[in-house]
């Protein structure tokens, strides 16, 4: 089984030298790719030789090598955050060049590295998968819908009106959204037939 999909608590950082040459690792929570490339812009040292960085945020995701070997340092940082089932992450690993070239195998593993090692040590918290249901309810249900939808944690992120009742959408975790829309259709002696939106 795969391990469930977590992302960062915060910002962390890793530093290490590797035959003269430093590396530091930094990585950060993040929602979308524009958050992503400020942290990218924010966390990379002009000075530096390198500033080498990646990003997964669910299907979207980008990495640079910034000068160094095509597929030497960007794509390792992404292989390092697949591997640890991370998502919603940016990870940047700044090198400053100590003199010692380190082959593209070096490279490979001291920005993988680094990059693995920042994210080992850096505070996890899980990602639970979402997913939406559509529903129509009469007026007199109203009330003890929105009471059970709450017991079963669920939230309603649209309502509106019309003659015979109230349309709502309600968002739960994914798992739980088929046992939600049987209870629902339980209630209501099968008046309320709840649908997927995703």
């Amino acid at each position: 089984m795969s391990e469930p999909l977590s992302t960062l608590a915060g910002p962390c950082r890793y530093e290490e030298d590797i035959r003269k040459s430093r590396f530091l690792a930094q990585a950060a929570p993040v929602d979308d790719p524009a958050e992503a490339l400020a942290f990218v812009a924010r966390a990379g040292d002009p000075s530096a030789t390198h500033n080498c960085w990646a990003y997964r945020i669910g299907d979207a995701y980008r990495f640079n090598d910034d000068g160094e070997p095509g597929g030497t340092a960007g794509k390792p940082i992404l292989q390092a955050i697949d591997g640890q089932a991370r998502d919603r992450v940016v990870v940047v690993v700044t090198r400053w060049f100590g003199g010692i070239k380190l082959g593209a195998g070096g490279l490979i593993r001291a920005y993988g590295g680094c990059a693995a090692e920042c994210l080992r040590r850096a505070d996890r918290v899980a990602l639970i998968v979402s997913g939406q249901l559509a529903l129509h309810c009469e007026f007199a249900e109203l009330a003890i819908v929105k009471a059970r939808l709450r017991d079963m944690g669920a939230d309603i992120e649209d309502e509106s009106f019309d003659a015979t009742g109230a349309a709502l959408v309600v968002r739960a975790e994914a798992g739980r959204l088929d046992d939600i829309a049987q209870r629902l259709t339980d209630l209501s002696r099968g008046r309320i037939q709840p649908r997927r939106l995703d």
